[in-house]
């Protein structure tokens, strides 16, 4: 997956409550990772670039690349923040390293291809993005950097539901109960000014009925 965030961390030297709350500090949010067949290990975050991560949204669902000083990179995903009661801030994090089978969920941006081609734009409709990306179970292995959405065919007033798209091998989408709709290609202003129109000249043309008021 290209772009992957970096997470960067230091060893934390002992554990337990006052190792951890001298990081807190020193500026520093505690965590652990684990998983992936090594021991746990202890580390500090800083806070300040912790907490702007936290404030780009979707912390839970994003595959992260953990640098630590002298240790290899490892992919990790974070499984919880704990935040402070009152003020709401972090306090300490979770991370789980992850192995290529290992099967995460993360949101997967949406691209459309072919737009210059489109039946339907080419006929002057426009394209109303309804997601602009889609959670997916993916492997940690196998993760898409995008979901194409191909608009060759797509004519004005069709939508594009999740059920039409073709998805990267090994993945599925996390809402299985419904066929939500990802985009649809609406028809130009003109076309809804015209349709609008013959509407009102129709209901002008129709003669009063019994029981409706007529100007005299």
């Amino acid at each position: 997956m290209a772009d992957m965030p970096n997470i960067n961390a230091t060893l934390r030297e002992g554990t337990g409550k006052g190792a951890a709350r001298q990081a807190r500090r020193d500026g520093l949010v505690p965590g652990v990772v684990y998983g992936g067949g090594s021991d746990p290990v202890a580390i500090n975050v800083k806070f300040n670039e912790l907490f702007k991560q936290l404030k780009a949204g979707k912390f839970l669902s994003t595959l992260f690349n953990l640098k630590i000083d002298g240790q290899e990179d490892v992919r990790v995903i974070c499984r919880n923040v704990q935040r402070d009661v009152v003020k709401d801030l972090p306090t300490h994090l979770d991370l789980m390293r992850l192995n290529r089978r290992s099967r995460v969920n993360l949101f997967i941006p949406v691209t459309f291809i072919n737009q210059e081609t489109s039946v339907g734009l080419k006929a002057g409709g426009t394209l109303v993005t309804v997601r602009s990306e889609v959670e997916l179970k993916v492997t940690a292995g196998n993760i898409p950097e995008t979901i194409e959405v191909d608009l060759a065919d797509v004519e004005i007033g069709d939508g594009i539901n999740i059920s039409d798209v073709t998805l990267p091998e090994g993945s599925r989408p996390m809402i299985t109960d419904r066929d939500f709709v990802i985009a649809n290609i609406a028809a130009p202003s003109s076309l809804k000014s015209e349709g609008e129109d013959e509407s009102e000249d129709e209901e002008d043309a129709m003669p009063a009925t019994e029981g409706e008021a007529t100007d005299e």
